[in-house]
């Protein structure tokens, strides 16, 4: 256990400016989100970009990949979300029973080909939890930018997946930020929720 600690007590000294810079800024912009706050997609848009160089150069290429598509979700969840009246916000809205067991075949299916994808075309050491978080994270972010309230729940899980994963890497500091990620989404999740029944409510 004390060597545990000591090996992350070294990472999190060992963190380059870059992570810390990308670390901040995907903070500020999952904040953003949680709070529908329009301008979580320009500061998402320094954060990916930073994280995909850092990810390609860990050999995570899955995650590198993610992050150029999180760049053009980014401007266009931008677009979407502005496009609404400059009062108000595209309403949030909830998946169905049935567009959930869509979502999840969807996902599990991205996954096993993503993982197979970069066991044998890259030397990634950790193909197929790289491959389900990535298509957990597609999914997820195409869903955030719908505005679909279940997002969270799906960032919740692949947040806590995330955590081992980049500790694996020796990215301490990105592991940290993923545990405040977790706290965000549950809280994104509670406060998209109650917009949801607020606008159920004012529709009735």
């Amino acid at each position: 256990m004390p060597e545990l600690f000591t090996s992350f007590y070294q990472q999190f000294l060992s963190t380059s400016l870059l992570e810390w810079l990308a670390t901040i800024t995907g903070f500020m912009c999952v904040h953003l989100a949680a709070r529908q706050n329009i301008l979580n997609w320009p500061v998402s848009i320094v954060s990916v970009s930073i994280y995909a160089y850092l990810f390609y150069q860990n050999r995570l290429y899955g995650d590198a990949v993610l992050q150029l598509y999180f760049l053009f979700t980014a401007i266009y969840g931008w677009h979407y979300w502005g496009s609404a009246d400059k009062k108000d916000l595209v309403p949030v809205t909830k998946l169905t029973n049935r567009q959930q067991l869509y979502i999840a075949i969807l996902t599990l299916s991205l996954a096993l080909l993503i993982g197979t994808i970069l066991r044998y075309a890259t030397n990634s050491d950790v193909p197929y939890m790289d491959g389900l978080c990535t298509a957990m994270s597609f999914v997820a972010q195409f869903l955030l930018t719908r505005r679909v309230l279940q997002n969270w729940l799906l960032w919740i899980v692949v947040n806590l997946l995330y955590i081992p994963l980049y500790l694996h890497k020796d990215l301490a500091l990105t592991a940290i930020l993923y545990v405040a990620f977790t706290i965000i989404a549950w809280n994104g999740y509670r406060e998209w929720q109650h917009a949801y029944k607020q606008e159920k409510k004012h529709c009735a």
